[in-house]
């Protein structure tokens, strides 16, 4: 007799941590680090606003993965034919209600850091804050959501690249260096090429369900192309950091990450829909490894 095999259901814990999506978090600690290395390579380091900018970043990212989890569902984005991971609303493994209320609290509590770091920073903190709490639901909600027009890598360029890493370094420094705004870049560059391989890889989907990415907007040619200019060209910025004497060779290090870069750029133009998914992963890998090591040029 056969016997039909069935796929355990994951625990209400095991569920949350599907919903905060781990593997995006380092996109927010990122920007952190290398902002804080911009104040520590120029004098001025603190240590608890650096630790409470670390910590709401964090929170803002998860937030932001509930909010998504959500509005993707209620707008019909998520539906069983996604090849992406599974997505808790979607799949009935949290209420949709449970989910919202989850990212209300969780912007919530990075609003509390945020009354902390904007004492310490003053009014632009709050700005930053309000914004960046605000982008993060308006990405996939409101009447007009980012990612659903073509917006969504120009959010992420912004918010984590720009935003998070040049008001990293005000928090410490009290102003934005030219150092900050140019070592934003590539992490700005990397952060948005993780979105593109996402939405290459749901191109089809999205396309069905009214979701206007740019790669449904322009194509997949045009999100290949988009991929291989940003990852490549983050490689750009160290080598011009370091003639400008801005930072020491060490400023360098980042480099070491190219030959990780190259077949990722390779995959992209031969890999499509679910194998995509390891491009996805190992692209939020790239990203890490190359913030943590160019925090550590600037700090050496």
């Amino acid at each position: 007799m056969a016997t039909k095999l069935t796929v355990a259901r994951p625990s209400p814990v095991r569920a949350w941590m599907m919903a905060a999506r781990p593997p995006t978090l380092p996109a927010a600690v990122v920007p952190v680090l290398v902002g804080s290395a911009v104040g520590y390579a120029m004098g001025a380091f603190r240590p608890l606003p650096f630790l409470a900018a670390l910590l709401a970043a964090v929170l803002i990212q998860v937030g932001t993965n509930f909010a998504n989890d959500y509005f993707d569902f209620r707008k019909g984005a998520d539906t069983a034919e996604r090849v992406g991971p599974v997505r808790v609303t979607q799949s009935g493994l949290l209420a949709p209600e449970a989910v919202l209320r989850a990212s209300i609290l969780v912007f919530g509590l990075a609003a509390l850091l945020g009354l902390y770091l904007a004492w310490v920073g003053g009014w632009p903190i709050i700005v930053i804050g309000v914004l960046s709490i605000a982008a993060g639901v308006l990405y996939t909600g409101g009447p007009f959501p980012l990612g659903y027009n073509g917006l969504g890598d120009l959010f992420v360029f912004i918010f984590f690249g720009l935003v998070a890493v040049c008001g990293t370094a005000y928090l410490h420094l009290g102003t934005v260096p030219p150092l900050a705004w140019l070592v934003a870049l590539p992490v700005a560059m990397l952060a948005t090429a993780i979105i593109v391989v996402n939405n290459l890889r749901d191109a089809d989907t999205d396309r069905a369900v009214g979701k206007r990415t740019l790669a449904v907007l322009l194509g997949k040619g045009f999100a290949r192309a988009e991929y291989a200019v940003l990852t490549l060209g983050a490689y750009l910025v160290p080598p011009l950091v370091v003639a400008l004497d801005m930072a020491s060779a060490w400023a360098l290090l980042p480099l070491l990450t190219l030959p990780l870069a190259v077949p990722l750029v390779r995959a992209m133009y031969t890999q499509s829909g679910r194998a995509l998914n390891l491009a996805l992963k190992s692209t939020g890998r790239l990203h890490m490894l190359f913030g943590m090591l160019l925090a550590l040029g600037l700090v050496v």
